[in-house]
C-alpha cells in the first residue's frame, strides 16, 4: 500500500526501503506510523529507534524521520497530528526526540513545523551523509545535507494528550510496516 501510494506520486526512495522499514518494524527498531484521511493513506511518518546519527545514537535519542503527507491531504494538520503521536510514543522512554531536516526549499515547510513545536538545533552543525561538514570543505546540497533538532520531552501522557488534535485523521501504528 504505501510502497503504491509513494510510486504513483512520483516519491522515490532505494529499491530496499520498504522491505528494510518492514523489517526494522517486525524487530522494533523502528516504527511507522499511517496517516489516513475519509479513509485514504495520506501519507507516514517513521521513528527510528536507534538513529545513524551518532549524537542521536550515543545519547539514546531516537530520530523522527521521513515524515510525508502527500500534497493533496496537506494543510489538514496531518503532520502535526503524527507528530504529536510519535513525541507521545519517545516520552514513554526517552528524555527527547531528535529530527534531521534537508537544508534546500523543498523542506521550508518541514522546518518551519519543527520551529514551531519547539525543536531546536542540537549545536553540532551541518552534517553530509551523518559525518561533520567542516569549515573550508564542499559538499552537495541534496538530501544528504542536513541540520539535526532536538525537542525535550515531557514524560506526561496528558502532556501529550492536551496536544492531540480532533479527528482529522486516523492513525494506525503498525508493527508490520505494510508497504
Amino acid at each position: 500500500m504505501l510502497k503504491a501510494a509513494f510510486l504513483t506520486r512520483g516519491i522515490h526512495r532505494n529499491s530496499d526501503y520498504f522491505e528494510q522499514c518492514l523489517e526494522e518494524n517486525r524487530y522494533g527498531s523502528r516504527i511507522t506510523l499511517l496517516a489516513f484521511h475519509r479513509n485514504e493513506l495520506a501519507g507516514c511518518c517513521q521513528m527510528i529507534c536507534e538513529s545513524d546519527y551518532s549524537k542521536f545514537n550515543s545519547q539514546s535519542i531516537p530520530e523522527i524521520n521521513d515524515l510525508i503527507v502527500f500534497p493533496e491531504f496537506r494543510r489538514n494538520g496531518i503532520a502535526t497530528v503524527m507528530m504529536d503521536e510519535l513525541e507521545r510514543i519517545a516520552a514513554k522512554h526517552h528524555h527527547k526526540v531528535g529530527l534531521g531536516v534537508g537544508l534546500y526549499k523543498d523542506y521550508s515547510t518541514a522546518m518551519y513545523l519543527y520551529l514551531k513545536r519547539g525543536y531546536l538545533p542540537d549545536q553540532e552543525g551541518l552534517v553530509y551523509k551523518n559525518e561533520p561538514a567542516e569549515p573550508g570543505t564542499s559538499v552537495q546540497v541534496d538530501d544528504d545535507l542536513l541540520l539535526y533538532f532536538v525537542l525535550p520531552l515531557k514524560n506526561n501522557e496528558e502532556y501529550h494528550k492536551q496536544r492531540n488534535h480532533n479527528d482529522l485523521i486516523e492513525l494506525n501504528e503498525t508493527s508490520r510496516g505494510r508497504d
